[in-house]
């Protein structure tokens, strides 16, 4: 842990002094003029995720003046730990005062790196913060964030179905949640035919992960993650670039964990219900072909349109298992869409709700926390486009057009009319590095999403 925690921070450690532009400006006439004069040559001028170290009259480092956005920025001091030469560091009282959970979240997320195979060139700096609950809620955010990268990050090899129900498995334990399994063809006999279709080729044999906390008087909230732990494509193989990175396809999953953890740290009054299909997506003899008819638990029948269409096929099942528990909300997270990705890149997952005023709300909360989502309509006249001739719908449009609509339309084929429910189509993944964010998993709108549960379930 590269933040620590005391309740008088050492005096010993370098001191850094937030600013902005303006706090700069402010401050510094009053600052010695050698500090002045030093602050001018480097350039610094307060701008965000800048910095500049200041010698003292030894030629040791005497002080840090850290360039932040804003005080409540989830990643303000997060370019600082592998910047700034190892050691132990404070936050001085002459710039800014940043709040806690900002501060112990964002240096925490700065040292991040998946170093499970390639050792970290160095260790991060040490920052000390007064201990208090802000600080600790911070921290709880960075680890939830740190774990669910790890999850995606790891490679297939070692992340099949099997390890994915270890880590949940693990978490149940740590937070005393009740866990279950069906693993193989089992799910046949427990009526989850969809998700055993997708699953069967592969020699890691699908499941239903299953994950149960809280009071059961308390209202029911049922979390669906998408965990395709491989996707090839199945039959409908896909290319090798297209493929590269599909270790990622169970970031739903992995964000539905990191959510999960969040929602048992923090004794939300709720019945939580965790819910995640695992497969690998394989190709093999027995595979699931284009123009194959899958029977699902709700009873519809779906015809087969692209295998590489593979999440929403198990995620029916689960969503429509969810449903069965009566939920005051489903929310489902799933890496389910490029088109979702084609509309609003890497950084905007989609987010599609059945109320207005619920997305709308979602929207502003996730830009005022810097973990954004941004609206997408559930259009009912393109659902013709995903009805078959010969089963009850196609998980394939007649059309490219509206990708990520005709997605999430399937899926709400499963829940009832008036099933209240959130689908978020997520990338978990971060394209090009930004400081706390590096290349690799990311977890997307979990802060966002525990925010609105916090307001909604609120005591």
């Amino acid at each position: 842990m590269t933040v620590k925690l005391k309740k008088t921070v050492p005096a010993k450690a370098t001191s850094i002094t937030v600013v902005d532009r303006a706090a700069f400006q402010a401050l510094a006439p009053s600052l010695p003029e050698s500090t002045r004069a030093w602050l001018a040559t480097v350039g610094f001028v307060g701008a965000a995720d800048s910095h500049a170290l200041v010698p003292g009259a030894d030629g040791r480092l005497a002080r840090v003046f850290a360039g932040i956005g804003h005080v409540a920025h989830p990643f303000a001091l997060s370019s600082l730990p592998l910047a700034l030469p190892a050691g132990e560091y404070r936050l001085d009282d002459t710039g800014l005062a940043l709040q806690a959970e900002a501060a112990a979240m964002s240096w925490e997320l700065g040292g991040y790196r998946f170093d499970l195979y390639k050792p970290a060139k160095r260790e991060p700096a040490t920052l000390w913060l007064a201990a208090g609950a802000d600080a600790e809620r911070g921290l709880a955010l960075a680890a939830a964030i740190a774990a669910t990268r790890d999850l995606v990050n790891t490679p297939a090899e070692h992340m099949g179905p099997a390890e994915l129900a270890g880590a949940a498995k693990a978490l149940a334990a740590q937070y005393g949640a009740k866990y279950s399994e069906v693993v193989g063809d089992a799910l046949l006999k427990k009526n989850f035919p969809s998700i055993h279709a997708v699953g069967r080729a592969s020699t890691r044999s699908p499941r239903l992960i299953e994950l149960n906390w809280g009071n059961p008087k308390h209202p029911r909230l049922a979390l669906v993650g998408k965990g395709v732990c491989f996707d090839s494509g199945g039959l409908n193989i896909k290319p090798g670039e297209g493929m590269r990175q599909m270790k990622k396809d169970m970031g739903g999953a992995a964000n539905a964990l990191g959510l999960a953890t969040l929602i048992m740290a923090f004794k939300l009054p709720v019945r939580l219900q965790l819910l995640i299909p695992a497969v690998e997506n394989s190709i093999a003899g027995n595979a699931y072909r284009p123009g194959d008819i899958i029977k699902t638990r709700k009873g519809l029948h779906i015809e087969i349109g692209n295998t590489d269409a593979e999440g929403r096929v198990i995620l029916c099942d689960a969503l429509a298992y969810a449903a069965e528990g009566e939920p005051d909300l489903v929310i489902d997270l799933a890496t389910l869409t490029g088109a979702a990705r084609v509309a609003l890149g890497a950084q905007l997952p989609a987010l599609f709700a059945k109320h207005m005023d619920t997305a709308r709300d979602l929207v502003d909360l996730g830009l005022k926390l810097d973990d954004p989502l941004w609206h997408m309509p559930l259009w009912a006249p393109y659902h013709a486009g995903i009805e078959s001739t010969i089963g009850d719908i196609v998980n394939t449009g007649k059309s490219p057009l509206a990708g990520a609509i005709n997605a999430a339309l399937f899926l709400e084929d499963f829940l009832p009319a008036q099933q209240d429910w959130l689908h978020v189509d997520l990338f978990a993944w971060n394209d090009a590095p930004r400081p706390g964010r590096p290349v690799g998993g990311e977890a997307q709108t979990i802060r966002t999403l525990l925010a609105y549960l916090e307001q909604r379930y609120a005591a």
